[in-house]
């Protein structure tokens, strides 16, 4: 079988078998995600890429995933990221077949570009064990967001890949990537907090589709509302002409 570009999506296939066995591995345990603020925040971060992403440009695709297992290797213990974002690559379009409910790296022919972890209590690893392995497994950025500070003083930390280990950053664009990240106050689907959100170079924000619709419905009522007024000043400026005589339609 000839080796899968990096473009192209697993396979869809269920016989066609590509790398290792994965037949033993347990690519979902239905474990709930361990609480609601930590829920809607992997959501905000995938849908607005989707929503309002065109991706890394020139037409080149990208898959974002939410608590899906990430293998590299068949024998070694799956990692399971809040968010991982991977370019030039699609997601396959049956995704029911075993090698197609998760990230195995040897289908996607590379690793993500970038991974996200919401700390929610302080026995995840996230700046221990997970920063050491997705190092090693080639992610070129890291980012750990701790809105409550269980692990860090600092809410927002981001790493970027030299060699085989992660060196702390403070830029928060992402080089490469074509994407930044911001904290942001504000609600999100009935829950307010501070929230970690992608962003443009120019720190705008990238907007969910239900944020999308209610700018458009806002620039539709502003647009309304100055048409209105504009109908009645002339009004009121062809009332004056009429009380001196002058027809305003002439």
């Amino acid at each position: 079988m000839d080796e899968m570009t990096i473009a192209d999506p697993p396979v869809d296939d269920e016989d066609v078998i590509v790398g290792p066995d994965i037949s033993h591995l347990i690519t979902e345990d239905d474990t709930p995600v361990d609480n609601i603020f930590s829920e809607r925040q992997m959501a905000l971060l995938r849908t607005a890429l989707y929503d309002s992403w065109p991706g890394p440009g020139d037409g080149r695709p990208f898959v974002a995933m939410a608590n899906v297992g990430l293998f590299t290797m068949a024998e070694q213990t799956v990692l399971v990221p809040d968010l991982l974002v991977s370019l030039d690559v699609r997601a396959p379009d049956n995704p029911f077949p075993k090698i197609n409910r998760s990230y195995f790296v040897w289908n996607y022919g590379k690793p993500p570009d970038v991974v996200v972890e919401i700390v929610s209590n302080n026995k995840g690893g996230e700046l221990g064990n997970k920063l050491l392995d997705y190092a090693r497994m080639g992610v070129a950025y890291y980012v750990v967001y701790d809105p409550e500070g269980h692990i860090s003083d600092a809410p927002l930390r981001i790493f970027t890949r030299q060699g085989m280990s992660f060196v702390e950053t403070t830029d928060h664009w992402l080089h490469g990537i074509g994407l930044g990240l911001i904290l942001w106050e504000g609600d999100y689907e009935d829950v307010t907090g501070v929230w970690l959100r992608w962003c443009n170079q120019d720190g705008s924000l990238l907007h969910t589709g239900q944020e999308n619709a209610a700018i458009e419905r806002a620039r539709a009522d502003e647009a309304s509302q100055r048409a209105e007024e504009a109908h009645e000043r002339a009004e009121k400026l062809a009332a004056r002409l009429r009380a001196l005589g002058i027809d305003p339609d002439a």
